[in-house]
């Protein structure tokens, strides 16, 4: 596991800006649940966490009943698969950090227009800089260390 370095996710929030509430969120494949919690904790409506690793999940499940998370929502199960599925709803703030060995994003990411909402918004994290294809927008991206990070939005062609 690999979580987000606090100064991307400092850098992350202040993109997204400080409140959060009414928004609807997925941490896609959650890990340490950092950017989830952080979401929940600045005031989205909802959080659903993926994460499949048993043993990473249950601390996920204990973490959020040790800081009384109502609003958190949690899943046992692939990411891809969960993003695969057609009934998940749809999501204002999308988060993919998956592994960055398992080369998913470009498999992933077609997947994700579907369930953003309008205007929605996914945070792409990868240790390399990330193709987005047609019809995505890069908002935002910065690089620290070797972690590449991006906000992006569909709907609009890429400018390259």
């Amino acid at each position: 596991m690999r979580p987000t370095p606090d100064r991307v996710r400092e850098t992350l929030f202040n993109w997204l800006g400080q409140d959060l509430a009414g928004k609807r969120c997925l941490d896609l494949f959650a890990g340490s649940g950092a950017l989830g919690f952080e979401a929940a904790s600045r005031g989205a409506a909802s959080v659903v966490m993926v994460e499949h690793n048993r043993a990473t999940f249950c601390a996920l499940r204990e973490n959020s009943k040790k800081l009384g998370c109502a609003n958190v929502t949690l899943y046992c199960e692939d990411g891809l698969g969960f993003a695969r599925r057609q009934e998940t709803g749809r999501y204002d703030l999308i988060f993919v950090d998956p592994p960055f060995r398992g080369g998913i994003l470009p498999e992933v990411l077609p997947l994700l227009a579907a369930k953003l909402a309008e205007e929605g918004l996914v945070y792409v994290e990868s240790g390399e800089a990330v193709e987005t294809g047609a019809n995505w927008r890069v908002v935002k991206s910065a690089k620290a260390g070797k972690v590449h990070y991006h906000l992006l939005q569909y709907g609009v062609k890429t400018q390259q």
